[in-house]
């Protein structure tokens, strides 16, 4: 296989689409570092391992020697783009923004190398354009084809409103690829109608059009709906390490195959292909497998020796193997009366609610040091300390203090 080729291969992995792929190899032979583009509302998201998958594609083209651009949106961040919503999205203040884009560079570089980043802002080109520029730039394009954008046609199909200044976001994301003469744009799949506007854009002010390359959107723990905070399907990436692996030991045996295509840097695809072999024959315990990822992720974003520990404690608790004191522990504010186990669980997040505790209790599903534990009207109080457990694989190592 030709340089060209595996360059092409880690491209591709885990791509929703490229478009256009012949494109890609004939800049990829010109021998330079390609410019490479992906652009970030500074909304200050808390970061999820399922926005990863578009910095993990930044990351593999920085491997490949190739120059990319983390452009922070703060000009568009002040129109309000709707991105899927139903709604106008709440414009953000310039202190928003120069606040909400430090939080983004903090965690970001867990992933890409800070030295081959391109850090921009979009207000570097667009601050300096006057009414007349904007003007001419509108004029790229009709209100028919702003209504092809799904999230645009289905709100006015139903009648909500849809401020005219939404319409410059499209157009405003396509420019950012004209000043920043990029060659390659990657997005999430639900942004493909707005780098597809970068390439009419581009092709309009006499550059080459860039190539497109959009992500798939990561399903989160329940395996269905994409990852999101507000459904609790997400592991973040500031979690402490013993929550990334305890959460990713909870993915399904037939998700985990798509986790660490779109996760892994160290599974090149022929070893996920000889992984997936090795399970379906029974040489490899997919639990095995599953810890693999779940390890790599920990120490991509706590370090190794983290990552290490968090294993440990994990195989402590889960497979009675090892000291349960290598569990980071967390305090527990309890009222002077103390919580019986029920609260005690909702309060060290085992559980969502006292319903639900009370229920694992009944299922005999709920261990303290290891030991199953029935009583519902034992209340704990400030002082205790132990590894509370729910099911086989929901644990914390936790102390009471007075709350």
């Amino acid at each position: 296989m030709s340089d060209i080729d595996q360059a092409l291969e880690l491209i591709g992995r885990g791509a929703d689409e490229i478009l256009k792929p012949d494109e890609l190899a004939a800049r990829l032979r010109l021998g330079r570092p390609l410019r490479v583009k992906a652009g970030f509302d500074p909304t200050a998201p808390d970061l999820h391992i399922g926005h990863t998958v578009l910095l993990n594609k930044m990351r593999q083209f920085q491997d490949l020697g190739h120059r990319v651009i983390f452009l922070i949106g703060d000009f568009t961040g002040m129109i309000g783009d709707p991105t899927g919503k139903n709604a106008t999205r709440k414009p953000l203040t310039p202190e928003d923004v120069a606040a909400n884009a430090r939080t983004y560079e903090d965690q970001v570089f867990k992933v890409l190398d800070r030295e081959r980043t391109e850090v921009r802002f979009n207000s570097e080109w667009f601050g300096k354009m006057s009414a007349a520029d904007m003007i001419r730039l509108a004029g790229q394009h009709t209100v028919a084809r702003m209504l092809e954008r799904d999230d645009f046609a289905k709100r006015y199909a139903a009648q909500q409103s849809i401020a005219i200044h939404e319409f410059l976001y499209p157009l405003v994301q396509g420019y950012d690829s004209v000043a920043l003469e990029a060659d390659v744009e990657l997005g999430g799949t639900d942004q493909k109608f707005n780098l597809l506007m970068g390439r009419g854009l581009q092709e309009h002010y006499g550059q080459k059009p860039q190539v497109v390359l959009t992500m798939p959107l990561l399903e989160g723990l329940d395996g269905v709906n994409k990852m999101s905070k507000s459904l609790g399907n997400y592991i973040g990436i500031n979690e402490p390490a013993i929550d990334i692996v305890t959460k990713a030991m909870k993915v399904g045996d037939e998700l985990m195959w798509r986790w660490y295509e779109l996760l892994s840097f160290d599974v090149s695809l022929a070893a996920l292909e000889k992984m997936k072999a090795d399970v379906a024959s029974g040489a490899l315990n997919p639990r095995d497998a599953k810890l693999g990822l779940a390890r790599e992720l920990a120490a991509r974003f706590h370090g190794a020796a983290a990552a290490e520990q968090a294993v440990a404690g994990w195989h402590a608790v889960v497979r009675g193997e090892g000291d349960t004191s290598l569990l980071p522990q967390a305090d527990v504010a309890v009222p002077a009366e103390g919580l019986r186990i029920a609260a005690l669980l909702v309060a060290s997040g085992l559980v969502a609610s006292n319903s639900e505790g009370n229920r694992k209790l009944k299922e005999r599903a709920v261990r303290i040091d290891g030991e199953v534990f029935e009583d519902p009207q034992r209340a704990f109080t400030a002082g205790f300390e132990a590894v509370l457990q729910v099911g086989k694989r929901n644990f914390a190592r936790v102390r009471l203090v007075q709350g």
